[in-house]
């Protein structure tokens, strides 16, 4: 499956269009001194971790502050992710719900021996979490789809993102092994 996800990738890696009406997943003020980007993958058992082991103390200590924002960025690790990601772009104003709704329960929905068996789960559990979103129409949005693996291009060429989840603050990817700890003394530096 990620060879086929590699080649698709190599198939659109000139894609440079972005819609105007497919935003980047943002949470905190967009004006604040620091900018945190998370490039992760939705499959991603380590990206579920940060989510609900790291994520929780960022926000209260730097984000609900107006201290920084993050930006979730896209870079799926394999079509379940890829499509999840779809998913998650869809619904511009719900989609940090969504993204966070999808880690935080991450085990019941990639399961599957296939595809269609995971796109399957994944329907289902966003049906059963109310959210109102067509699968379908947000699985085959081109948009969506271009703008999930233009995140990713991103990534590979500006930062040389080649695992997840990996942390850039204000344009400098993050080397250090990732725990609060860890990003906290970095972010400290730069208040």
């Amino acid at each position: 499956m990620k060879k086929i996800f590699l080649v698709i990738i190599l198939i659109f890696g000139s894609i440079n269009i972005l819609n105007a009406d497919v935003k980047r997943i943002v949470s905190g003020n967009t004006e604040a001194k620091i900018t945190i980007i998370v490039y992760e993958s939705l499959t991603c058992s380590h990206c579920a971790t940060f989510h609900k082991k790291i994520y929780p103390f960022l926000k209260k200590d730097y984000i609900d502050t107006g201290l920084a924002k993050i930006e979730f960025r896209h870079f799926p690790l394999d079509i379940a992710a890829f499509n999840a990601s779809k998913i998650a772009q869809c619904k511009s104003n719900k989609s940090l719900e969504i993204l966070n709704s999808l880690y935080s329960n991450q085990q019941g929905w990639v399961k599957g021996n296939t595809v269609d068996e995971i796109n399957e789960n994944l329907k289902t559990f966003i049906q059963n979490e109310g959210f109102e979103v067509n699968f379908e129409d947000c699985i085959n949005n081109k948009e969506i789809e271009d703008y999930v693996l233009n995140d990713r291009i991103e990534g590979i060429k500006k930062f040389n993102v080649n695992a997840t989840p990996t942390i850039i603050i204000n344009e400098e990817k993050f080397e250090k092994s990732l725990n609060y700890k860890n990003l906290k003394k970095s972010l400290e530096k730069l208040i």
